[in-house]
């Protein structure tokens, strides 16, 4: 029954409700692969072995948290671990790329529900201006004018609230995964620096002692 009344719902909407469903299986099917995907990387956090690597990082061992850091699943110890393959060259640009790399990954398709929150309702005012058309045009014939008012006036109501109803479904699984990508930026932002305060931090430390045991040398020696 339900069935029924969505499909003689859907051929009074005329053409556009072609390209509308268009719209709401793309809309759906991102929804669903990032909801899928977030889900997974969630799984994938591994906060005991990042404070692993930040103790390390704090002792100076680059090399041991470089260990700890390598073939993780983790995000955060993903651009920790390209971060310091490069420590010599640069280690800010390096986590910088990585960090990129990852919310590249994180941001994927959210363009596409951006695009439909404004294509679907666009796609409706397009039905509701070509059912009013098709409804004028009929006006004429006074046995088909009272049919095809209200057939015209049908098929731009419903073309305009699928539009509708599509867009905002779109907009909030847009706004959803759009808080989600920021909090997941602040996460990397906060990795990034986190290593890159504590390997600055180390190296400056190792800095001083070396000064200490030179000075000391220095000053047996006299």
């Amino acid at each position: 029954m339900a069935d029924n009344i969505v499909v003689q719902y859907f051929v009074k909407g005329g053409w556009i409700m072609w390209p509308i469903l268009l719209t709401s299986v793309v809309a759906l099917v991102v929804t669903v692969e990032r909801t899928i995907w977030w889900i997974i990387e969630s799984r994938r956090r591994d906060p005991e072995k990042l404070d692993k690597v930040y103790a390390a990082l704090e002792s100076g061992d680059i090399k041991t948290a470089s260990a700890y850091a390598r073939n993780s699943r983790d995000p955060l110890l993903r651009v920790i671990w390209h971060g310091l393959n490069h420590y010599h060259a640069s280690l800010q640009g390096a986590l910088q790329v990585a960090a990129g790399i990852e919310l590249e990954r994180a941001g994927r398709f959210i363009v596409v529900l951006d695009t439909i929150v404004t294509l679907a309702p666009l796609l409706g005012l397009l039905g509701t201006v070509t059912g009013l058309i098709r409804a004028f045009f009929k006006l004429g014939d006074v046995e088909l004018s009272e049919q095809a008012i209200g057939g015209g006036i049908a098929e731009a109501l419903i073309a305009t609230a699928s539009g509708l109803v599509i867009a905002v479904v779109a907009l909030i699984a847009l706004n959803y995964f759009a808080a989600k990508l920021a909090k997941f930026q602040f996460e990397l932002q906060t990795a990034a620096t986190n290593a890159e305060v504590l390997t600055s931090t180390a190296a400056a430390l190792a800095k001083g002692k070396e000064s200490i045991s030179y000075e000391n040398r220095f000053t047996a020696a006299a």
